[in-house]
């Protein structure tokens, strides 16, 4: 079976940059670089993954390109462009030159809401279909409706929901996180990624019984087809380690069939960011 992590990061610790990373995640205030990840994929038998921005520049995208670039268990990078430049179409022509590049993300979460229904973003994601680009979806779970109301304008764009669409697993809330994610897993261009949960769980006291609700709603409202394994390095380190990202994924696959779990855990990627094995 070939593994693909289809979600983690990479950065060079900067404090001003990097702000976002808070004084109760020190874990994370250091470099995270190839060179760490790369024994800890070959201990759990991960062939490759997909580097996805953590900072909106274009610097952040040609930083992740050039790792690709020197790393061959690398096989794509979702990065980052302003989807609201009046350029767009030349800056997407310029780093789809590169073939590592396979999405574009922007951290809807930290927007205001209407964000995602505003014609300037709207017409940016337009654009990413002619370059063959993925669009990741990261959002709270309150604006998994205006997510809904975007993907149901763009029938033959790719969206992959990043983290479940961060349900509140800390607090056991499910019910609007439930119908919300119904209504996106109804376009068939839309796919799930199993990944961020710990962090979205109590980090200090979790189960691995918190995540079978989510997982399972995942799993019936999405397919086998449209559901990736993601792991979150190295964001998941604040509640859990990579072996215990991955051991939870594993766990509630155990009564799925031997090709449905191939299709989570690597194919399901390979065929949405058009990799290469």
């Amino acid at each position: 079976m070939t593994i693909i992590d289809a979600h983690q990061h990479f950065w060079k610790y900067n404090a001003i940059r990097d702000s976002w990373i808070d004084d109760t995640m020190g874990v994370l205030k250091k470099d995270f670089l190839p060179m760490d990840l790369k024994l800890i994929l070959q201990n759990n038998d991960v062939n490759g993954c997909i580097a996805v921005q953590a900072d909106q520049s274009e610097d952040e995208t040609r930083f992740l390109l050039e790792l690709a670039k020197k790393n061959p268990f690398i096989k794509g990078v979702v990065g980052w462009v302003d989807l609201l430049d009046p350029k767009l179409q030349e800056r997407l022509s310029f780093f789809s030159n590169d073939s590592f590049l396979k999405g574009i993300r922007h951290i809807v979460q930290a927007e205001l809401p209407g964000f995602m229904l505003t014609r300037d973003f709207q017409n940016g994601i337009a654009k990413l279909g002619s370059h063959d680009l993925v669009y990741d979806v990261l959002v709270f779970p309150s604006q998994l409706p205006e997510a809904t109301k975007l993907v149901a304008k763009f029938e033959n764009q790719p969206f992959v929901i990043d983290h479940l669409g961060k349900p509140n697993i800390k607090d056991k809330l499910i019910t609007d996180w439930e119908r919300d994610i119904t209504n996106l897993a109804a376009f068939p261009n839309v796919f799930c990624k199993l990944s961020g949960m710990v962090t979205e769980a109590n980090w200090n006291n979790w189960s691995v019984n918190d995540f079978e609700p989510y997982i399972n709603i995942v799993l019936e409202r999405f397919g086998a087809d449209r559901v990736i394994f993601g792991s979150d390095w190295p964001v998941c380190l604040l509640s859990a380690s990579y072996n215990e990202v991955i051991t939870i994924i594993q766990y509630y696959m155990r009564f799925l069939s031997e090709n449905e779990k191939a299709k989570i855990m690597g194919e399901n990627a390979v065929r949405i960011y058009n990799l290469k094995i």
